[in-house]
């Protein structure tokens, strides 16, 4: 489990592309909110939502299940109670994803304990966007297309 600044801002810099499951396209929702400032910070954030699957959300297609995206993933930020958090690890898992994220207020001990086994890294009960700020990470410029 990541606790450490310098680990959490690592993970951050390092990464580009976020899948964010329980992405929603109601302005209301914090999910909303998050992937438009990730966006603006320069990172791909690829929105998973069964609900609204097929439509766009900040300009991005919304999948409806982690496996159907198809290109590697950095981070899985998970926007889901605690309870359900554990179905989008098992995901992340299965699609080779590098790190899960679970927001404010999701924990998941028994979840992040299998993240970990399998070799990925793990964030819990935090916000990205409030780590982004709050360490003062620069914006993430993604590779050119060559």
């Amino acid at each position: 489990m990541l606790r450490d600044d310098d680990e959490i801002a690592e993970l951050l810099s390092n990464a580009r592309t976020i899948a964010m499951v329980g992405a929603s396209d109601r302005p209301d929702r914090a999910s909303y909110g998050v992937m438009k400032f990730l966006q603006d910070r320069g990172y791909r954030v690829l929105p998973v939502n069964p609900t609204i699957t097929g439509e766009h959300v900040h300009g991005e297609y919304v999948w409806r299940e982690l496996s159907q995206i198809g290109e590697p993933i950095d981070i899985v930020d998970i926007f889901r109670n605690s309870e359900a958090a554990g179905e989008a690890v098992d995901q992340a898992i299965a699609v080779g994803a590098k790190a899960v994220w679970m927001q404010l207020g999701v924990i998941n001990p028994e979840a992040a304990g299998r993240a970990e086994a399998a070799g990925l890294k793990v964030v819990m009960n935090r916000c990205p966007k409030i780590e982004i700020a709050r360490l003062g990470i620069p914006a993430v410029r993604q590779a050119s297309a060559s």
